[in-house]
This record gives structure tokens, sequence and C-alpha cells, in this order.
């Protein structure tokens, strides 16, 4: 799994403790600690899927465009890490003769779908409020 899904948790979380603020991709990096390019890219994702909407120009920037209680934290995943959990490296060879080497990739290819599936089962019960609910608590 990438970065880019917390970050983006972190950011629509954010937005949600300020309800009706446009927040630039300036202030969203400085409180992710990132930098306002990696924001942009992945607000981009975020808005593309609804989650935010956008002003250009002068006071411009980002705004929550979701309700924090419908809002899933899989639902976020989807959007922007959807598939990630998998390394992009394989191992094996489906040419060679070795039973492990030629049938391994397959077989982790099963276990990463069936990772992913869970996880996405899990983050469907986390809600951007709930996750709110939980950081509020916090000391």
């Amino acid at each position: 799994m990438n970065s880019e899904f917390t970050i983006a948790v972190h950011s629509l979380v954010y937005l949600a403790y300020l309800p009706d603020h446009m927040a630039s991709s300036e202030m969203l990096a400085e409180n992710v600690c990132t930098h306002p390019a990696r924001i942009r890219k992945i607000m981009s994702s975020l808005r593309r899927s609804g989650f935010v909407k956008t002003k250009e120009g002068i006071r411009g920037g980002y705004m929550l465009n979701c309700c924090p209680e419908d809002t899933t934290l899989a639902q976020i995943y989807h959007a922007v890490s959807y598939g990630t959990l998998k390394p992009s490296w394989c191992t094996g060879n489906p040419e060679q003769p070795c039973l492990v080497s030629a049938n391994i990739q397959t077989v982790m290819d099963g276990i990463f779908h069936d990772a992913e599936m869970y996880l996405e089962a899990y983050l469907g019960n986390i809600t951007i409020e709930s996750v709110l609910k939980k950081i509020k608590k916090c000391p």
C-alpha cells in the first residue's frame, strides 16, 4: 500500500474538522507534513471521485463535498489506492520447470486479491466522522 491513502484520509478528516472552510494545498500540506504538489495530486483524485470540491484563484482551495458520516475509508481507498496492496515486483517464472517458480505468482496474486477484499470490508466500517471522533478523544 502506498502513502496516498493515509494522506487522503488525513486531508478529508482535516476538511471535516473545518466544515464550510476552504483549505489551500499549502495549508493541507503543512498539516499533513508533505509537499503541496503531492497534496494537489491526491486531491485531484478525490475531486474526480466527488469527495471534495475546488475553487481556483485567490482564497481558493479545497472544501469537503461529501458527508463525513457516510464516507467510508473503503471508498477513499478505492479512489486513491485500490490495487496497491500487491507489490509491483513479481516473483517466479511461469516458464520454469520448477513447480514453485511456475506457480507462485498466480497463488500470490490470489492471496493479495483476497487480502484486499478483507481490507476493503474492514475499511467499509470506518467513516471519516468516526476517525474525527477518535482524534477528538486524543489528549
